[in-house]
């Protein structure tokens, strides 16, 4: 494993919040979030207890892939506001304790980027793939004068930026290799980006599809080599910074360079079932390859956690303490936890797991307050990638009140089309904040418990006792978790179980070694010093 410095004192003990920023709060009434927007929302995140905020792209764009076909690395997207708003973000933010990073889209741009714009008159560029001639397979045709075709690396609008190929091929001239003059301006050109948002007071990024630099890198040993290079870099240049990953698989991004990864609905040899096991349920996002499973967090009792466990296991063996496993309760590509036949009673003991296990919470806006994902709606800046993959039902307006949109303009002309739930019961953060007995109070509650409680956070000792249902496992020797997400009451016995004082419970009770749970019971129950 490659030697880095370690990461930052205070991500062991992050508790991540990723906000939208178009769906998250509208301050002017254009029907747009904006920085502004989260800037006046602050308290809530400050009160909920969340320390590090993650916002989605926020650069120029023109918004065919909701800001993550970049234009302009170094400006931030107008309808957002200013550069001055989001300084005065990050300032406000850190006023309250809260640290703020951004979203870094590191292996293509979009094809409005002045950089594509030149490359597309210029056979002598290579800052992006180019095949000279014909349009080879997963290519498209160029747009400029330039003959032949470029490689893409997600829609026929987000030209890959070249960072060479792991693997020659003569009869494939355009696959250079890594040191080439354009892979080394793509890897100087992250730095200069990195080093440009650092310097004005962010923390540091989430790196949007961190393993598709390198093309024909089969085993990622090239892309994992340009990602120490930066973390090296970064090491020295900013030590207070990290980095997060979209990779889905810690147990090799974590060995590249990065700070953390997130378990994620994607990667890995298993494809991502880590956390599809625990939440995905067959409805909202789903991946026509994925193989049907049942999830643990399921009314119907049919799940496992063995899948989580035994994915975390691999991971977290491999990372030891260079790194962090981040797990999310969704994110802006995945489906919320109220999905589908999930109901809100399900919730609680959601995120009882959540923020209880050792890794670091990542709580997805509006997930705090049971948001639902919204089935069948139309597409939305790129959102709809399949028959069943649409994105935009996990992408709509927080709801802070009950006013007809969630405090979004529906009059204004420039208005995004992002309908809230029409349920006349929909949660809101205005409800729920006055309600002690809601889900919001709930996080809150396990938010601080695991804030001020370190044997609850990422670096204390997790020792499973019983691998079904219920789940029960003890942190640091002496904090009891047990967890029951289905409808059915269910027990087990174990002794290393005993009564203890109650911190967060709801029809758990632990008799001797007998521990017995309702459906869709919590609890975390403190036994004291000596076990």
């Amino acid at each position: 494993m490659t030697s880095f410095r370690p990461a930052p004192a205070w991500l062991a003990d992050a508790v991540f919040y990723q906000i939208y920023p178009q769906s998250f709060a509208d301050s002017n009434g254009d029907g747009i979030g904006d920085f502004d927007g989260i800037a006046e929302r602050l308290d809530h995140l400050a009160w909920l207890g969340v320390n590090t905020v993650w916002l989605n792209p926020c650069f120029v764009s023109p918004f065919r892939d909701a800001g993550y076909d970049v234009s302009d690395y170094l400006a931030v997207a107008p309808r957002y506001g200013s550069l001055d708003d989001l300084a005065k973000l990050v300032d406000e933010a850190g006023r309250r304790g809260i640290r703020v990073l951004l979203d870094l889209v590191a292996g293509h741009t979009s094809d409005e980027h002045p950089w594509f714009k030149a490359a597309a008159h210029d056979p002598t560029d290579d800052r992006y793939i180019w095949a000279a001639e014909g349009r080879p397979d997963g290519f498209v045709p160029s747009p400029g004068t330039r003959p032949g075709a470029y490689l893409p690396n997600f829609f026929a609008f987000q030209p890959a930026l070249n960072f060479g190929y792991a693997r020659a091929n003569p009869a494939e001239p355009w696959r250079l290799p890594v040191d080439a003059e354009g892979p080394r301006a793509n890897r100087a050109a992250l730095r200069t980006i990195m080093d440009h948002w650092l310097g004005l007071g962010l923390s540091g990024f989430r790196v949007d599809m961190a393993a598709s630099l390198v093309k024909d890198d089969p085993d990622k040993t090239e892309t994992a080599k340009v990602w120490a290079e930066l973390r090296h870099w970064l090491d020295g240049a900013h030590p207070d910074a990290v980095l997060l990953s979209e990779w889905g698989e810690p147990e090799v991004s974590v060995p590249a360079g990065f700070h953390g990864d997130f378990f994620l609905q994607f990667g890995g040899p298993t494809d991502g079932l880590a956390l599809r096991s625990l939440w995905s349920n067959g409805e909202g996002t789903v991946n026509e390859s994925w193989d049907p499973l049942d999830c643990f967090f399921d009314r119907s009792g049919r799940g496992s956690p063995r899948p989580f466990l035994e994915a975390w296991e691999k991971a977290s063996t491999a990372l030891g303490a260079s790194g962090f496993i981040s797990l999310p309760t969704a994110n802006h590509d995945f489906s919320r936890l109220n999905c589908g036949p999930r109901t809100p009673e399900q919730l609680p003991a959601a995120f009882a797991f959540q923020l209880t296990w050792p890794t670091l919470p990542a709580i997805y806006y509006g997930d705090e307050i049971g948001m639902r994902y919204l089935p069948g709606l139309p597409d939305q800046e790129g959102s709809v990638l399949g028959p069943r993959y649409n994105r935009a039902g996990s992408r709509t307006p927080m709801q802070w009140d009950e006013g007809p949109n969630a405090g979004f303009s529906t009059a204004a002309p420039d208005r995004l089309y992002l309908p809230v739930d029409p349920s006349p019961t929909r949660p809101t953060v205005a409800a729920q904040r006055a309600d002690e007995t809601s889900l919001l109070h709930l996080v809150r509650r396990l938010v601080s418990l695991r804030t001020h409680t370190p044997q609850l956070g990422s670096r204390g000792s997790v020792e499973v006792l019983h691998a079904g249902h219920p789940f029960v496992y003890l942190r640091g020797g002496r904090y009891l978790v047990v967890v029951n997400p289905q409808e059915r009451e269910a027990s087990c016995t174990h002794d290393g179980a005993r009564s203890g004082v109650p911190l967060e419970a709801d029809g758990v009770a632990v008799n001797g070694s007998t521990i017995a749970a309702e459906g869709f019971a919590y609890g975390v129950f403190d036994l004291g010093p000596d076990r």
